[in-house]
């Protein structure tokens, strides 16, 4: 085998694996998927008794299937890449590990069962498969318009809990201890719960005049509910208004993963890597 097939065939892998522009990378995304949401669902149904002591054989077996596969594909990402510290590192290297591992521990481990409901975390994965649908584009500019209005979302937070301390203590000098408002903290606690319309009603006020009190701030909360997501909306808004397709700070939504250092979100004309200048496409300059 000459070297360049030995890399070709890394290229092809790295091409199914971390790509999903070609009809086998989206078929191995589909199948990854599937997988996921079973992995999940069995973690679910073990956690209910009468149906873990009926197919617990069956969902031991199905786990283990899908472990494997995990393991594989672990690998396979492992040395697709010119550099694999890249991947292991990163942030979804480290929830791929965490999630794979869980069922080898049980196995050489005693007591360690309980590690298994990490397997939970392979739904985080979805986030990494879903980068094929078109609503990627959509998720970075509400994820930018949240970055963007941070600061006035803080500073209404700030207000929000000045409001409920100042509501809070009245409402401990006005209904007291007899009442269930033990002490200031606690009454903070209950106006939070309030001004929130979560109400679980474990305290709550007797006087007339707390009363009134109380319907002020559920009048308030629901005017502060909409607040955050007005603030949001308009940044959402402003960003929609500076979007230029032309413009050359615009990134073009692909699905292109450097096999290099594992940088994303390039451009669809792109030919090199935005991060470390590495060739994205070396086996067709090769044939060109």
């Amino acid at each position: 085998m000459k070297p360049t097939d030995k890399k070709s065939w890394r290229y092809k892998l790295h091409e199914i694996i971390y790509e999903a522009d070609t009809p086998l990378g989206k078929l191995f995304d589909i199948v990854l998927l599937v997988l996921i949401l079973v992995s999940v669902i069995i973690v679910m149904l073990e956690s209910v008794r009468a149906i873990d002591a009926q197919f617990h054989k069956l969902f031991y077996i199905i786990e283990w299937v899908i472990t494997i596969f995990f393991t594989i594909e672990y690998i396979a990402r492992v040395i697709t890449v010119k550099k694999p510290k890249h991947y292991i590192f990163s942030f979804y290297g480290i929830i791929d590990l965490l999630s794979t591992i869980p069922l080898y521990l049980s196995f050489i481990l005693a007591g360690s069962s309980y590690f298994l409901a990490v397997r939970a975390l392979r739904l985080l994965r979805v986030f990494r498969i879903l980068k094929i649908t078109r609503y990627v584009g959509e998720s970075n500019k509400l994820a930018k318009a949240l970055k963007d209005s941070r600061a006035k979302i803080l500073v209404f937070l700030f207000a929000v809990l000045i409001i409920a301390t100042i509501a809070g203590t009245m409402m401990y000098l006005i209904e007291g201890e007899e009442s269930g408002f033990v002490s200031i903290p606690v009454s903070v606690y209950w106006c939070i719960v309030t001004l929130t319309t979560v109400g679980f009603g474990d305290i709550a006020p007797v006087t007339p005049l707390g009363q009134f009190l109380a319907t002020i701030i559920m009048i308030m909360g629901y005017g502060i509910i909409a607040v955050p997501t007005g603030i949001v909306s308009a940044e959402y808004t402003k960003s929609l208004d500076k979007t230029d397709v032309t413009s050359k700070d615009y990134v073009h939504v692909n699905t292109q993963v450097c096999r290099n250092c594992g940088a994303q979100r390039h451009r669809d004309d792109a030919d090199f890597c935005h991060k470390c200048g590495s060739d994205l496409h070396p086996e067709n300059n090769r044939e060109a």
